[in-house]
């Protein structure tokens, strides 16, 4: 059974252009073979047209010379007269063969029987036989004179026949031309939409695995090349969720093989400060500090790295619906209303009600993440500006304060994990470098982008997320 499955893009797309051109190029050599037709019928009638003229002019010359040579002959009755009548007769006759499609030739034939009759006769009925022959011969004239009207309207007659099949013809070409470009069109509209829904499909398929939707098979349907490449993706959407399930993995026993000895060792230092082992001199005590100190830091360092894994994980698995984003950003401010207030800063925010399909416990989580940063950052009195506004089919959202911003050295890793900037505000701890990452990780699960503007002297991070209406 004929599939088109069965068969490659490249290969469709050739049987395409070749069955459009074989269309057109049908059609244009229909038109050119009416056309040589039409032409060879145009000059056949012009031929014709000119050998008929040609004929009735030759015609009514040898009608004078046969008056000439007949009047003479009655007169004198020379046989060199007679003969030269008979040859200019007998010319005329051949020349009517070529008329013989034409009325009036019967009745010149007819004529001529007559004036052959007035050349024989006795000599008392001469003078009969030239009132005969001369009104013959005016008859013969008015004849040659209809015989040339006939070939004139015949020659007309044809022009028009040949005319009105040229018309026909016309119109018959254009509407098999017309027709052949509908045709055409729906074929290259058929096979175009055709061919486009693998590959829109691919498109989808890509942009699913960049938004790290691992969690959806990925199965194209279409020409072979394209059904290969599906597979293709399939198998790296598997080895990719393969990979993360791995680094997931690892970092989870890393994590849980730390956690049991750092732990221990917490222990161990507590009991020393303690002086449960006995009384620590200065120097001991000192040490005991560093130790719980960088035990802490290394605690803190590992629940980090837990936190980081899980944002990742969880970033995989967005459950999109339709949000408000000012209504949201509202919510946000409300909820680190007293770490704002504390440090004395205003929020201000503008924008008209924007909806855009996207995770809002997520979404949350980062623009929570990013107004924390604003706070922390933002010297007491300041301004934390929030805007959302639109761009075709897209929703941004701008966060904005008046810290001291981020350091043109680190602008460039800004978003990488653990890594903390040069400009921290003295009047804080040192943050754990995870934040932002946490924030990127989040919106380029949605689809979307952020960056961090030039546009100081604060930070100006400007999210752009898809699926706005």
């Amino acid at each position: 059974m004929f599939s088109l499955h069965r068969y490659s893009f490249r290969q469709l797309l050739l049987v395409a252009f070749l069955l459009i051109a074989t269309l057109l190029s049908a059609a244009s050599l229909r038109g050119l073979f009416t056309l040589e037709s039409l032409l060879r019928q145009s000059s056949e009638g012009a031929r014709q047209a000119v050998a008929m003229s040609g004929a009735a002019q030759l015609l009514a010359e040898r009608s004078v010379a046969m008056e000439r040579a007949a009047r003479q002959y009655l007169v004198l009755d020379d046989p060199v007269l007679r003969q030269r009548f008979d040859d200019a007769a007998r010319e005329a006759t051949d020349v009517l063969g070529q008329l013989s499609r034409v009325p009036a030739t019967e009745t010149w034939r007819t004529t001529l029987a007559v004036i052959q009759a007035q050349l024989r006769g006795p000599l008392a009925t001469l003078r009969t036989r030239e009132l005969t022959l001369t009104e013959a011969f005016s008859q013969l004239a008015l004849i040659n004179t209809t015989l040339a009207e006939q070939v004139r309207l015949a020659t007309e007659a044809r022009n028009q026949v040949l005319l009105n099949e040229l018309e026909a013809r016309r119109a018959q070409l254009g509407q098999q031309l017309l027709g052949a470009i509908v045709v055409t069109i729906a074929l290259a509209l058929g096979f175009g939409l055709w061919l486009a829904r693998p590959l829109k499909r691919l498109e989808t398929a890509i942009i699913g695995l960049g938004e790290n939707r691992l969690d959806q098979p990925i199965d194209i349907r279409g020409p072979t090349d394209v059904r290969l490449l599906g597979r293709r993706l399939e198998w790296l959407r598997l080895r990719l969720a393969e990979l993360d399930a791995d680094k997931a993995r690892f970092l989870r026993h890393v994590s849980h093989e730390l956690k049991t000895p750092l732990a221990a060792l917490r222990e161990g230092v507590a009991l020393l400060q303690d002086g449960v082992t006995g009384v620590l001199s200065d120097n001991q005590r000192e040490v005991a500090r560093i130790l719980r100190h960088n035990t802490d830091v290394l605690q803190r360092q590992i629940e980090d790295l837990l936190r980081f894994n899980a944002a990742a994980f969880e970033a995989r698995r967005l459950v999109r619906r339709k949000t408000e984003l000012t209504d949201l950003l509202r919510r946000i401010a409300a909820e680190q209303r007293l770490q704002w207030q504390a440090r004395r800063l205003r929020l201000t925010m503008t924008g008209r009600p924007l909806v855009a399909e996207v995770d809002p416990d997520k979404l949350s989580v980062a623009l929570g993440n990013l107004l924390s940063n604003a706070i922390r950052f933002s010297p007491p009195g300041a301004t934390i500006h929030f805007s959302v506004s639109r761009l075709p089919g897209r929703a941004c959202i701008d966060i904005a304060d008046e810290g001291p911003g981020v350091a043109s050295a680190d602008r460039a890793r800004v978003f990488e994990p653990f890594y903390r900037g040069e400009n921290q505000p003295a009047d804080a701890a040192r943050g754990s470098g995870i934040g932002l990452s946490i924030v990127h990780e989040y919106i380029t699960a949605h689809g979307g982008q952020i960056e961090l503007l030039p546009d100081g002297p604060g930070a100006h991070f400007h999210i752009e997320l898809p699926h706005a209406s």
